[in-house]
């Protein structure tokens, strides 16, 4: 199946996506590209709102992308890395029979899963502005990307 078909039945059924990924074998690459996507789509995904603060701010809108690009396509995978070692430690202290991989997997897949709602987020920050409706698809987004997240972990370490 094609990865947004994916994406879309991770939202109602993501053990059953885990598994299906699971199931495909223990591919550093593919979990690496996971992240990767997600981390570039969350880079796009402000723009919107990096536009209007150099426009209302007067700033450098090189500048902003330049520090996005920096802290989300550069930082954030090595810090996922370690948050999904992490995890898989704890995991195991409550009795988790998986392994690294899998704990990897389930948090890069639920960043990958959960991106359109970002892209939603950027386009409300960017248009709209900070206010009550970012923060009710920011709270939307954390919520899906915990369900997710939480479902599919708990599908590996199981």
């Amino acid at each position: 199946m094609a990865v947004t078909t994916d994406m879309v039945r991770a939202h109602k059924q993501p053990r059953q996506v885990m598994r299906k990924l699971l199931d495909m074998g223990q591919r550093e690459d593919r979990a690496l590209a996971m992240l990767m996507a997600a981390c570039f789509v969350m880079f796009i995904s402000q723009w919107p709102w990096r536009a209007r603060e150099a426009h209302e701010t007067g700033g450098s809108l090189t500048d902003l992308i330049q520090n996005d690009l920096f802290a989300l396509i550069f930082v954030l995978p090595l810090i996922a890395y370690g948050f999904a070692a992490l995890t898989h430690m704890i995991a195991r202290i409550f009795g988790g029979r998986g392994g690294w991989y899998g704990a990897r997997l389930a948090l890069f897949w639920s960043l990958l899963a959960s991106t359109p709602l970002l892209v939603l987020a950027g386009l409300v920050k960017g248009f709209i502005g900070p206010g009550p409706e970012n923060t009710l698809v920011g709270a939307l987004w954390f919520a899906i990307f915990l369900w997710i997240w939480i479902s599919s972990l708990w599908e590996a370490e199981t």
